[in-house]
This record gives C-alpha cells, structure tokens and sequence, in this order.
C-alpha cells in the first residue's frame, strides 16, 4: 500500500514531500561506518510502495562539519535541554536523513526526541508543519556510544539547495563533553526541557556559535550529482565571513554549481601534518588523519579539494621545510585518490600583516606553491594566491580581501576564492595534467 505525501508551506509555494522508507546505520566508530564506508552514490532504500523508488535516485551529503573537540564547559553534557542547530544545505531533495556523533565524548549520550524542519529566517523558528520527528531504526530514542556516530531514518521533507534546516535533539539525562564545531558562524539555539517538535522559537532563549552533535545532513536526490568535499583550515571554516550569511568560500561555490552539493570539512587552525597540541584540541586532527575519518565516508562525495598547508608554515613548532610539506601533500592526493576520489589541490594564500609572517616563512609559502603549480600531483589546481594577491605587493592579499589580519580574507575574498575554482576540472573523468 502507498504512503501519504507530506505538504509544506514554504512562502507563497507549496513544497511536495514524500516519507520514504527508513535506513539506520547505528554505532560506528569514526573509521568507517558498518556496511560501507560512506563513499558513491549508493541507491536509497526502498520497500515496495516507497514515493522515490530506489532506480529515480540516491543519497548524497547536502551539508558537513568535521567535529573539532569537546566542547569547553560541558563535562557532564547538556541534559534536559533541547540543542537546536542552524544549518544551510548545498543540494535540495525529497527526503532528509541526520548524521550525530559523539566522537570526543567521554560517555555514551542518549537522545530520546530528534527532529528536523525548515526554518523561518535567521532564527529559531520553523515553518509551519514542516518540523518531523526523527527515528533510529524505527526508535525515538538512540544511544550513541564513546566515539560512535549514527546515521538517522529518512523522513520525507522536500527541500531545495541554500534551504536551511533547524536540526533539534534533546537527551534528558547526563552524559560526557559535547561533541561540537567551534566556528558555526551560524546562530544556534538551546531551550530548557524538551521542545524538539516546536515550530515557535519562543522556548529557545539561549543562543551559541557551535553546532552540537551535527555532523551531517543528506538528502535524497532524484537526478544526484557527485559532492565536492573541501577539506581546510579556516578559510575553508569562514571564520572572518559574516556570521549567517552564507558568505563561506564554500557557500560561494555551491552557488555557482547550482545545487551540486559542497561539504565544508574546514577546521580552523588545521594542519596538514600535525594533530592539534594539547590544549587546543579545537583545532583537530591533522589533514592527513581527516581523510579518513572525515571526508572518505561522505555520502556521494567525488571530487576532492585540499586548502591546507599554511597553519603548517606559521604555528608553532613551525614546519620550515618546504619538502615535508609537498609531500604530505602528495600522500594525502595519493591516499584520496585510492578512495576514488578526484583530487584538487590549493595553493597558500599570501599572509604578510599576520603577526607570524617573515621572510623566511614567505619562502616556504612560495616553495611549496611553485611545486603545486607544477601539476604533477594533483588532478586540477585552484590557484587560491594568485586570485586574492595584491599585484603590487604579492605577499600581502589585496586590501579589498583582507579582513584586517593579513590572512583570513573579507566576503568580498571569499567569494573571489570560490570564482578561482575551474568548475571544468570538478567534473569526473577529466584527465590529470601530464
């Protein structure tokens, strides 16, 4: 027997949703999840009668964040309230599934509401008859063990690229340090008790910039297209972009690929060889390391961009051998490349003004930059310096691309990074520079 089709109002349209059959993939540890590892467009489930049969589409990643610690303040959790995340998706679909993880928890955490809706503006209201509760095979309630990540059910909620989407999840008792984002540049919400299912923002008086516990949206495509996964530090995280604006590099780039999806893996203050030192457990595990642990498993993910090497140069203890560098580059292309993936390199963006910058430092930066441009390595090139240089001062960014800093770029720069990118060189099956 059919299913009931779900409506929403979405301004003056009516937006069509359909609840499609369920699919979990419960208690996985970051290496990989049970039953796949995440990558390729692998058909939706589907019993018979579903809305979408499983030959019209597949599953795709709309929407990331690498977790980046635990967050500071949350030892014993958030129970008894409900954790609202503020979120933009790259590509639109029929149908919604919810990644969680407690990767940097101490305890297991257990969540007995979840929901997803639309949202109404900036805020923390959704719109009406959009909010859906969201199950874990078949259940309300789930458990996520130390270090574990569940994937939810579908529910049947159509939404489009650059929609937003509140993603509520309540856990009613005490558990270990939060798994977060540090850098939404997204407001975000809590409320005291459990309000998951309101589309009234009114009980979520509280506001954060983390996302908590959200680490992935997909949608169901009916015509899929290959998600490109950006894996960076913080131009890639957006962390001088306007918060809520939608003005992350990332973003930008979406926009111009017209709903193919982008996932934004940016940490910032990540390293391409080095996990972060103690103390600052924030700024991740090294780029190396995320490879496996946060862009093989994306759903649908094809191509590959890597914007990372300059924390490499300009923390301490600083990387000054140009060659260390090149080649954990080369590794990392290698090691993607295996995993099917199409790799675009990045090369470093000027930063003198940084308060780190020097002659010395500047060497490495274009040292490894001429290697990159070299194209020996990498399937495409998105000459990220030569797009935000000032021509006259080439280790400096122009001025209009500068926020105030000498590294981390305007709006205005961001966008000038997605515009440097060869949407041609995205495509699978072209060939790698001889």
């Amino acid at each position: 027997m059919g299913v009931g089709a779900v409506g929403v109002r979405r301004g003056p349209a009516w937006a069509a949703a359909g609840v499609v059959a369920v699919l979990v993939i419960v208690s996985a540890v970051l290496a990989g999840l049970p039953g796949g590892d995440g990558r390729g467009l692998r058909p939706a489930p589907g019993p018979e009668g579903s809305v979408v049969p499983a030959a019209q589409g597949a599953w795709v990643g709309a929407w990331s964040a690498a977790p980046t610690g635990a967050e500071p303040g949350t030892r014993d959790g958030l129970g008894g309230r409900s954790l609202r995340n503020a979120v933009q998706v790259s590509a639109g679909g029929t149908a919604v599934r919810v990644e969680l993880s407690n990767r940097y928890g101490s305890q297991p955490v257990t969540f007995t509401r979840a929901s997803v809706g639309l949202a109404v503006g900036a805020g923390p209201e959704a719109v009406a008859g959009s909010v859906l509760p969201l199950a874990f095979g078949g259940r309300s309630a789930v458990t996520i063990p130390v270090g574990g990540v569940v994937l939810s059910d579908a529910v049947g909620l159509a939404v489009e690229p650059a929609d937003r989407l509140l993603v509520s999840v309540y856990a009613p008792g005490p558990s270990g340090p939060v798994t977060y984002h540090r850098h939404a540049r997204e407001v975000n919400f809590a409320a005291r008790g459990e309000h998951t299912r309101d589309e009234a923002g009114v009980a979520y008086t509280t506001v954060t910039e983390h996302w908590r516990y959200l680490t992935g949206v997909q949608v169901f495509s009916p015509v899929p297209r290959g998600a490109v996964v950006v894996l960076g530090d913080s131009l890639t995280d957006g962390i001088t972009a306007t918060p809520g604006a939608g003005h992350r590099w990332t973003d930008f780039l979406a926009a111009r690929l017209e709903g193919r999806p982008v996932l934004n893996l940016g940490i910032s203050g990540n390293r391409l060889l080095r996990d972060s030192p103690p103390g600052r457990a924030f700024n991740g595990a090294s780029g190396l390391s995320r490879l496996h642990s946060d862009v093989l498993r994306q759903e649908g993910a094809e191509v590959l961009i890597v914007q990372l090497g300059i924390n490499d140069i300009l923390r301490e203890p600083r990387q000054l051998d140009a060659e260390r560098i090149t080649a954990g580059l080369d590794q990392l292309a290698r090691e993607a490349r295996a995993g099917g993936l199409r790799v675009v390199g990045a090369t470093l963006m000027p930063f003198e003004g940084h308060y780190a910058w020097s002659p010395e430092l500047e060497a490495v930066r274009l040292a490894v930059n001429d290697w990159l441009r070299s194209g020996e390595v990498f399937d495409g090139l998105v000459d990220l310096d030569a797009a935000l240089r000032d021509p006259v001062r080439p280790s400096r960014l122009l001025p209009v691309f500068d926020s105030g800093d000498g590294l981390h770029p305007t709006d205005a720069g961001y966008e000038a990074m997605a515009g440097a990118v060869d949407v041609g060189a995205l495509e699978a099956g072209v060939p790698a520079p001889a």
